[in-house]
């Protein structure tokens, strides 16, 4: 599931000017899609490169054809704003009778939403029956929060994306927590530019994965001569702990660590990782591998620290040279796996005892790796047998 963050900023919100600093503030931390009126569309293409979700201003439109006003055209269309939605007309006894469901099953062509308070029970089964229809439903809770967003996610399925309305970072993590589940997305409503990029941050975190890494047994380190070496630089700043998982083999990837340590030498690098030769891997965040000599400006590749935590990371430049290089075997559960690393004393592994650098491992140290008994085909996990050696 892919997660996103939405800001509301329509004429609820505050003035243009208000508006404007709380659409640049989501724009620069990240934020997914703008939710605003659909006079704002125009004015909110100008200020950068973001989705825009426009509450409808013509409620009463039949023909589909018909633009929907001059200017920009939104990139999705809601329903509910001044209407049954928010409870600004009363909800009819019978949902067939619905303006606002009326309006979304009959709108323009594109992407619909539509847009729900949840006063009580009557309004989550509103809710429910205009998600039959809707490409995004938003729903806000009233009195009650949790309660309405565990029934929803439970109830609707794939036909909609479930969006809910949050006003802080926590309550966004809460969201996406939900039933294990989580809602798919959470619409935003602060001023506040902390919030905005906490809550950016929770959505990012609810999108990596932990990685299980343990230690694998050095059997040997050999001098392996020269071969073309590859250097990662992104486009982040990486923490002590942190690095990319490299390997010869698909199966057993090594932690390697970015070059964050000064050394009376050379100055640290903590953009970099130095990953070893061209025909090795690196792990991706969508949970694949790259060869580093395919790597290019522009890629993602995935950060990891000692405990397994990840993040992506964009690739800024990728530095090929020859260099000499060490052979590094581990041994893990009876299985075999190695790679090359270059033979110099900033390039840094994690062991058992700590971090350590691969000039000074010796057979017998414990070395960190994730390890996945699959294979791979063009970086994808395959169930077929391949021999690596």
């Amino acid at each position: 599931m892919t997660r996103t963050v939405w800001i509301k900023a329509d004429d609820d919100v505050g003035d243009w000017e208000t508006r404007k600093q709380r659409i640049t503030t989501a724009i620069e931390a990240g934020v997914d899609w703008v939710l605003v009126d659909e006079d704002d569309v125009d004015r909110v293409r100008e200020l950068g490169d973001i989705n825009v979700a426009a509450f409808r201003s013509d409620a009463d439109m039949v023909d589909e054809a018909e633009p929907a006003a001059e200017g920009a055209a939104a990139d999705a269309y809601f329903v509910g704003k001044d209407g049954e939605g928010d409870g600004t007309v009363d909800l009819p006894s019978d949902f067939a009778g619905s303006a606002d469901l009326s309006t979304l099953r009959r709108g323009r062509t594109g992407p619909q939403g539509a847009y729900v308070r949840i006063f009580d029970e009557n309004y989550e089964a509103f809710a429910e029956a205009a998600a039959e229809d809707a490409d995004y439903t938003v729903v806000i809770g009233e009195d009650w929060t949790i309660i309405p967003l565990e029934n929803l996610i439970a109830r609707i399925g794939e036909e909609t994306d479930l969006l809910a309305g949050v006003t802080t970072a926590e309550e966004a993590q809460t969201a996406f927590e939900t039933l294990e589940l989580g809602a798919d997305g959470v619409l935003l409503d602060t001023d506040n530019p902390d919030e905005i990029r906490n809550t950016v941050d929770v959505r990012d975190a609810a999108e990596r994965e932990t990685l299980d890494l343990t230690y694998g047994e050095v059997l040997d380190v050999e001098r392996a001569g020269m071969a073309d070496r590859v250097c990662i630089d992104t486009g982040s700043l990486m923490d002590h702990d942190e690095g990319m998982l490299i390997g010869s083999m698909s199966r057993g990837l090594f932690f390697v660590h970015a070059e964050t340590a000064e050394s009376p030498y050379v100055a640290s690098r903590p953009f970099r990782v130095n990953a070893g030769a061209v025909h090795a891997y690196v792990r991706t965040p969508d949970g694949g591998t790259k060869y580093l000599s395919e790597l290019k400006s522009g890629d993602e590749v995935q950060v990891v620290d000692t405990d397994g935590n990840t993040r992506e990371a964009i690739v800024g430049r990728v530095k090929i040279e020859k260099r000499p290089m060490f052979r590094v075997e581990l041994e893990i559960d009876g299985d075999r796996i190695e790679t090359l690393l270059q033979n110099a004393e900033t390039i840094k592994v994690a062991t058992s005892e700590g971090r350590k650098a691969v000039t000074d491992l010796e057979a017998g140290d414990e070395m960190l790796l994730y390890y996945e008994d699959v294979a791979r085909h063009f970086g994808e996990a395959v169930e077929e047998s391949i021999i690596e050696k």
